[in-house]
């Protein structure tokens, strides 16, 4: 298996004796709308009855969207745009949105990560809901935060052409100390988790199903936020996540790697949202996490909740690339080999 070439980003927990990572005041009311927004999504999510849901392929077979991710994403949006009128907002369903006055802030949601499972009602879906920004607070706007096209222009501002790679220049402003992501949500209705972070403030829960004063691995409570640590390096019996691609190519390059990350681990779980195995990760229900393919808004909020968690991350500075979090050897992940 030889060893992935690409350029890589790997990022815990803002470390002691570093500069807080930006305006803590403005962290913190970006979290706030972080919060609001993912629990406006998870709440359209919410109204899903019993039974499977309709719903539409989009790239491939069971690649599917319904009117829930659209509706979600509008609910996401609308909160974003009353708070941060000037931020940018990339969203799954909707692209990417430029205000004619951007705040250099940009926002990537996702309205339904999960959909699979939403459709067929497992349990494991969510809304996750991230900020881009300079961690100094309001300057210039972001070397990341490029013009891209929405597929519909569902808000006011200007719209440009398909969405180009800013990985390479997000990581690169990142490794400067100009930028990061500054505050993220995740919110898991049918679970009743609310999983959250600001940088340099750590990684929290609420669990709504969590009796009070009752002990849990996880120790989320219903009436108050517990803060998130991750599992026990040293644990045996370590689980890692994964999940995979529709091409049936990237699916074979992925379970190759899978098997030569198994070692160590004693078993795999693919619970079917990125979101949630990042989250799961930062609360030590698993121990690692890698997939291969993934989207931003698949892992912008959750590598923040595992980071601040104090967990390694790896962030992709290509797409596709690899995302991973946790106790893993980010050296061992491969490169895709070119199929012809």
């Amino acid at each position: 298996m030889s060893t992935n070439p690409q350029p890589k980003h790997l990022q815990g927990a803002p470390s002691a004796g570093k500069p807080e990572t930006g305006a803590p005041q403005v962290r913190r009311e970006l979290l706030a709308v972080a919060r609001e927004a993912a629990a406006a999504g998870a709440a359209v999510l919410a109204e899903r009855g019993r039974g499977r849901v309709a719903a539409d392929t989009k790239s491939a077979a069971g690649d599917w969207v319904t009117d829930f991710d659209r509706r979600a994403e509008m609910a996401v949006r609308d909160v974003i745009a009353a708070a941060r009128p000037h931020d940018a907002i990339t969203g799954e369903e909707y692209g990417h949105t430029d205000p004619a006055e951007p705040s250099g802030y940009r926002w990537s949601i996702d309205p339904l990560d999960g959909t699979a499972n939403f459709v067929r009602g497992i349990v494991y879906y969510c809304t996750s809901v991230a900020v881009f920004g300079p961690v100094d607070g309001p300057a210039v706007p972001a070397a990341g935060a490029h013009p891209t096209t929405a597929k519909t222009a569902p808000k006011q501002g200007a719209v440009a052409p398909e969405e180009g790679n800013s990985l390479a220049a997000d990581g690169a402003a990142m490794d400067a100390g100009t930028h990061g992501w500054l505050a993220g949500a995740i919110n898991a209705p049918a679970l009743g988790t609310e999983y959250y972070a600001a940088a340099g403030d750590g990684a929290w829960l609420i669990d709504s199903t969590q009796v009070a004063g009752s002990g849990s691995r996880r120790g989320g409570s219903a009436t108050r936020a517990q803060r998130l640590h991750g599992g026990d390096q040293n644990e045996a019996g370590k689980l890692l996540a994964t999940g995979f691609g529709y091409d049936a190519d990237r699916r074979q390059f992925q379970v190759g790697a899978l098997l030569g990350l198994m070692p160590g681990f004693a078993n795999v779980r693919r619970i079917g949202s990125a979101a949630l195995d990042l989250c799961l990760v930062a609360d030590g229900t698993l121990d690692a996490y890698a997939e291969y393919g993934t989207q931003e808004f698949d892992w912008a909020a959750g590598a923040l909740i595992a980071a601040e968690a104090g967990l390694p991350v790896l962030r992709p500075r290509t797409n596709p690339g690899w995302q991973a979090a946790g106790y893993l050897d980010f050296d061992a992940l491969p490169a895709e080999q070119a199929t012809h």
